[in-house]
């Protein structure tokens, strides 16, 4: 039987979408381990995951968590900084940190092999880093590098920016470092912070081919950490209102824009809505603001909208880099497209081309068992399972236009818009 090329297949959406969740176990210490098996792949991955707990020292300095763990691979009580990389390479392994602002920890990546052999050492880096002075005196001159070129970089600090307004600037996540901050980190700070303030309520995340025993064993590394007390955190109260800020840097050639907005949690029942309502609007190469900002006026080589969630606060960005003088431009036609959204219905053809490129987008998610345990762990971090994205297959095969218009007139209106134009105004 020949095969008509001229033609591609037959595209169809799969009736529904089964996830099997990660073996759940619970460590002798309370620290709960999930496993994705991984058949007839070599390799582990390990990941060790604890929430950032922002005590009263942290919000006088939030670097501190980070600057902590970027300090772990500088030396232990057994090994030195050169020998402990030496030592991750000679047995193919990676040690990554894991630092966001709600979450931070180690990740390890070695194969099968060598496991046994590494994790022993890749514990100490949470029980024995010895924070050598030599080296956070060259962290944080690097790190004040960076702060001094992102300040003058307008999309870095369009980014800075916008978080402010969403957060207010007394809020750890609306918190911009500066050269003096950087400077006040000591080494008694890293330490204090490491026995006092990080070792409390971790999760593992293990993904391999590992048998009964193999679990066991790898539990027994973490059975006995040295585990603090929950700490209570304090965060100030968020209470922004609609603003706009703009910064002009008179020596930029581009202007870079965001606007920004509260929205709802993934639980939320109008969260699969307010998706697909994104998709269309900034969400992927083909969207209304490509179209519009991009290929039709050329201000921007790319332009996109995204929804994002920092410790259950949940919001809505629009970001892009604009050519220098249209920042205040591209922002109303941003506004005249979400306009356009409630007011001009939504071509059938557009809606079928959303609803497939979410589709095969959502099934391109669990192509390995990392990616099962990636998305695992999104969702589980927002208190939910495996059953968010067989609802959301369902949605996205289900929805109608009339679904997206009340989206747009539920959410987007002008009311708590932060807006944001940095560099060539």
């Amino acid at each position: 039987m020949s095969v008509n090329r001229s033609q591609a297949p037959a595209y169809h959406i799969p009736e529904q979408i089964d996830l099997t969740p990660p073996e759940y176990r619970n460590l002798a210490n309370g620290i709960p381990l999930y496993y994705m098996p991984s058949p007839n792949i070599l390799a582990v991955k390990v990941e060790v995951i604890f929430p950032v707990h922002y005590s009263e020292i942290i919000l006088k300095n939030p670097l501190l968590p980070s600057f902590m763990l970027h300090m772990l691979l500088e030396g232990t009580s057994d090994l030195k900084s050169e020998a402990l990389d030496d030592f991750f390479d000679f047995h193919g392994s990676e040690v990554e940190v894991v630092s966001g602002y709600e979450r931070q920890g180690l990740s390890l990546l070695t194969t099968q092999k060598h496991l046994k052999e590494v994790l022993p050492v890749f514990r100490t880096l949470f029980t024995a880093a010895e924070f050598p002075e030599k080296s956070l005196v060259k962290k944080k001159s690097q790190k004040k590098l960076s702060i001094s070129i992102q300040k003058e970089q307008t999309s870095a600090r369009a980014n800075q920016l916008i978080r402010s307004s969403l957060f207010g600037k007394d809020h750890p996540f609306g918190f911009q470092a500066t050269a003096d901050d950087v400077d006040a980190i000591s080494r008694k700070d890293l330490q204090d912070y490491y026995k006092n303030g990080f070792l409390s309520k971790p999760q593992l995340f293990v993904t391999g081919n590992l048998s009964d025993s193999d679990l066991v064993s790898l539990g027994e590394y973490f059975e006995d950490l040295p585990l603090i007390p929950e700490k209570i955190d304090f965060f100030p109260i968020s209470q922004t209102r609609q603003s706009r800020q703009i910064e002009k840097k008179p020596d930029a050639l581009q202007s870079s824009i965001r606007i920004g907005k509260w929205m709802v949690p993934l639980s939320h029942p109008d969260y699969m809505a307010l998706s697909v309502f994104n998709t269309l609007l900034g969400g992927y190469f083909g969207s209304r603001l490509i179209k519009n900002i991009r290929e039709e006026k050329g201000y921007t080589y790319g332009i996109n909208s995204f929804l994002g969630s920092l410790n259950g606060s949940n919001y809505w960005i629009v970001a892009a880099d604009v050519k220098g003088g249209h920042g205040e431009e591209v922002i109303q036609e941003v506004y005249k497209e979400i306009l356009r959204l409630k007011q001009d219905p939504v071509p059938d053809e557009e809606i079928e081309i959303i609803r497939n490129y979410l589709a095969g987008n959502l099934l391109a998610n669990f192509s390995s068992p990392f990616d099962l345990m990636s998305h695992f762990q999104r969702v589980h971090f927002e208190g939910l399972d495996f059953s968010f994205y067989a609802r959301q297959l369902a949605f996205i095969k289900s929805f109608e236009e009339k679904d997206l218009v009340i989206m747009a007139d539920k959410y987007f209106d002008s009311e708590g818009m932060q807006e944001v134009i940095t560099g060539m105004i």
